[in-house]
């Protein structure tokens, strides 16, 4: 970018993603108190439609509250494959028509559009956009533009349901100085209300504390918070196209026909790269087997799938894979897993039809895996194979 240019950022947010989907899919649901979850007593609220909201619903809430809170509201279980579908078609007509993009989650995108006011309004151009995508997916959708990533996020939350809005360069503090705190990405209930005990409560009070008083409040979160409430963000946007995999392979000491090796070898590989998708807070819509026969034949196979990261999906998925993969007259040599079409997300996501014990179970592991390591936990199938290479080696 050259020296002096104003950068030009865009969020755009489908509006009550899910819900919206579901509406396309049947119109009957249009204008009622919608929630999509979990349907069962322990399930989970994973979004709610504006009219839900209305009486508090919002999304991780325990679906027993949600409904006490919005007797009328329509539960729905949810369908992922559906909303990967309309997520992707998303995705390709922007990327038809923008450069630079990053994918931020299933449903919100950052576009830079920076020097494309030489050409014609960047403004313009993002209304264009937003109708396109409207007209092609039927998707309701909101944007912003501002001058960088946090000023079109925030600015984008202000405005939906299907709104959009210009904030000015120059003009960042002036649009965050009357929004509460709450509204601050980074702020999260602990930090909130610490600040609200400090009288703390618009982003313009925010501002005013002095850098080195914030500093020794938060640590370096005050910092950034500083600078975030005096509208300060240089983060770049990143090219959804850079995104990357997150694989693991592995050539056996010996070549095999062990069908039971291989199933267990490939439970543990999965279960691995996982652990890892959920550290990078990621979910992957795409999982490739690759399996190399004795006579060095590579051979791959992949499918599209639902956005996830939960073992027991992704084993399903490369458990399928492996199934049409392999012939069983041949030694194998090497198997291999990989995610791709990676985008950030966490496991809540997927969560239509398990309850908060499942999250919870979910969470406990990964927590005792970051503490102890990844091979403390370990399904039996996968540690079938543990023990079977070490024999081997011996």
């Amino acid at each position: 970018m050259a020296a002096g240019t104003t950068r030009q950022i865009a969020h755009f947010d489908l509006d009550a993603f899910f819900v919206s989907v579901e509406r396309l899919k049947n119109a009957a649901l249009n204008g009622k108190p919608l929630i999509v979850g979990g349907s069962g007593g322990r399930g989970v609220v994973t979004a709610a439609s504006y009219e839900a909201r209305r009486f508090g619903v919002h999304s991780a809430m325990p679906m027993k509250l949600a409904r006490r809170l919005c007797p009328e509201a329509l539960v729905i279980s949810g369908d992922m494959e559906s909303y990967s579908h309309y997520s992707r078609l998303v995705t390709e007509i922007i990327s038809d028509r923008v450069p630079v993009f990053e994918k931020a989650s299933i449903d919100e995108f950052y576009l830079d559009l920076t020097g494309m006011d030489r050409h014609f309004g960047c403004r313009s151009f993002t209304d264009e956009l937003k109708q396109t995508i409207t007209g092609e997916t039927g998707l309701p959708i909101s944007w912003a533009l501002a001058t960088n990533k946090l000023i079109s996020k925030v600015a984008t939350n202000e405005v939906k349901p299907n709104g959009q809005l210009e904030v000015p360069s120059g003009g960042e503090k002036r649009f965050l100085a009357p929004l509460t705190i709450q509204k601050m990405p980074g702020i999260g209930k602990e930090t909130g209300q610490l600040l609200l005990r400090m009288g703390v409560e618009t982003v313009r009070t925010l501002s005013e504390i002095p850098m080195l008083m914030m500093f020794n409040l938060l640590g370096k979160t005050g910092i950034e918070l500083s600078r975030k409430a005096n509208g300060i963000d240089e983060s770049p946007v990143i090219p959804y196209h850079d995104q990357k995999s997150i694989s693991t392979e592995q050539t056996f000491s010996s070549d095999t026909i062990d069908l039971k090796f291989l199933h267990s070898r490939l439970v543990r590989m999965t279960e691995s790269i996982g652990f890892e998708l959920r550290k990078q807070n990621r979910l992957t819509g795409c999982i490739t087997v690759k399996l190399r026969y004795a006579n060095f034949d590579t051979v791959t196979k992949q499918r599209t799938i639902a956005y996830t990261a939960l073992d027991h999906t992704l084993l399903q998925q490369a458990t399928q894979l492996f199934e049409q993969l392999y012939d069983r007259r041949l030694l194998v040599r090497l198997l291999g897993i990989r995610f791709t079409h990676l985008i950030p997300g966490n496991q809540q996501i997927s969560l239509f039809d398990d309850s908060t014990a499942q999250v919870r179970l979910y969470q406990a592991v990964d927590s005792i895996k970051n503490r102890f390591g990844e091979n403390l936990l370990q399904r039996a199938g996968g540690s079938f194979a543990e023990r079977l290479e070490e024999k081997k080696s011996r």
